[in-house]
């Protein structure tokens, strides 16, 4: 099932830096336990359970009614978290074959890659698109995705300077996995 993600849904996703791996996880695997969950991403407790707390509170993973045998899985995916997982299954093969870890990519720098379109974008409708983002937000996420070759910027000839911002190839490829 190809499925697009909406900004919200997209939003809720990367609010939490392990939402989308462990929600990839769980659509591949069709649940999972928490160790396995840990130890495939090496995180804390603590980390795990905040990201799992954060995935139930928008409605996509929740404890699974049949666990208690050792073969069942501990956190399955809802109806609704069926549709986002498959997505973020698409997203994370992407990121995987870019070479890009989950530091590697800022909170706003999905958001940013879903907002930049074919065309080149000024900062400040950027800005607008993703609102509630903050400039400083924005700029730093820029920096670092122009320095993941996923962003490119150029200045138009006027005065002052425009700059504009844009895709590059492995841009436009990570923003094909998240379109569908």
């Amino acid at each position: 099932m190809s499925t697009t993600l909406d900004d919200a849904s997209l939003r809720t996703l990367t609010a939490n830096r392990w939402a989308m791996p462990v929600m990839a996880l769980l659509s591949r695997e069709r649940g999972s336990r928490f160790a396995v969950i840990a130890a495939r991403f090496g995180l804390s407790s603590h980390s795990l359970t905040r990201a799992l707390q954060h995935l139930r509170d928008a409605g996509w993973v929740v404890p699974n009614p049949g666990h208690g045998h050792p073969l069942r899985p501990e956190y399955v995916l809802t109806p609704a978290g069926l549709e986002v997982g498959g997505a973020c299954e698409r997203i994370m093969a992407s990121r995987e074959k870019l070479g890009l870890e989950a530091a590697d990519v800022p909170r706003w720098g999905l958001p940013v890659v879903a907002g930049l379109g074919p065309d080149w974008t000024r900062f400040g409708m950027l800005q607008s698109r993703l609102a509630p983002v903050t400039p400083r937000a924005l700029s730093l996420t820029l920096q670092t995705m122009i320095g993941q070759d996923l962003v490119k910027r150029r200045l138009e000839d006027q005065f002052p300077p425009l700059p504009l911002y844009g895709l590059t190839g492995r841009g436009q490829d990570l923003a094909g996995a998240m379109a569908g």
